[in-house]
């Protein structure tokens, strides 16, 4: 199932920075841009993000951590950390980021020189726009090969695998499970994502047989 998206056109939030042509290099080496983005030579300063958002990419962050870790499938890393996928791509913030064993040579100090393998980005109001719209494209064409957008408010998650090139939408099975294509055994109850407070740790790793 193929999920059209319509690109959007509305531009990103101003800044005093802007203006500023860096290059990406420039972007990288300066101490003065900490939670922003490269784009076109621009830097886009992001949004505080709120509590929820907050909660909910740490709950994540620590689940694929652990699972990561312990099938030694590579690495986990949240923001702030770059990924550049392509030379005439720009430089984003992703929420989180897996990296597997085989592509590790792309991890440098301060970004990822390629594709993650996955990446997931829990959308805010401010970022809807961008998640849906610019980050979708350019993560398809930077050969991303699984993207999560979770969206909290909404209460919609979305799963989009890279097939030939192309985003295709991944649905959950019958009871609400998401199944990675890409973290292989890796599966998801899309309705942890909405509990309030989120689930505890320990009784997802105990349902994975982690522990």
């Amino acid at each position: 199932m193929t999920h059209n998206i319509q690109p959007h056109t509305q531009e990103p939030h101003a800044s005093p920075s802007s203006s500023v042509k860096l290059s990406y290099e420039e972007f990288l080496q300066s101490n003065e841009y900490t939670w922003a983005e490269w784009v076109d030579g621009e830097v886009l300063p992001l949004s505080p993000a709120s509590k929820r958002h907050q909660l909910l990419v740490n709950f994540l962050t620590a689940l694929l951590q652990h699972f990561v870790e312990a099938k030694r499938l590579g690495v986990i890393i949240s923001a702030p950390f770059q990924m550049k996928t392509g030379g005439d791509l720009p430089g984003r913030e992703p929420d989180i980021l897996f990296v597997g064993s085989e592509h590790l040579e792309r991890l440098r100090d301060t970004y990822l020189a390629g594709a993650a393998d996955v990446v997931v980005e829990v959308i805010s109001p401010e970022s809807l726009i961008r998640d849906r719209g610019d980050k979708f494209y350019e993560y398809e064409k930077g050969g991303v090969k699984e993207y999560w957008l979770i969206d909290p408010i909404r209460q919609l998650a979305e799963f989009y695998r890279l097939e030939d090139g192309v985003y295709r939408l991944a649905a959950a099975d019958k009871d609400g499970v998401y199944h990675s294509a890409v973290l292989a055994g890796l599966w998801l109850r899309v309705e942890w994502l909405w509990q309030d407070p989120l689930p505890p740790l320990m009784s997802v790793l105990r349902e994975w047989g982690l522990v």
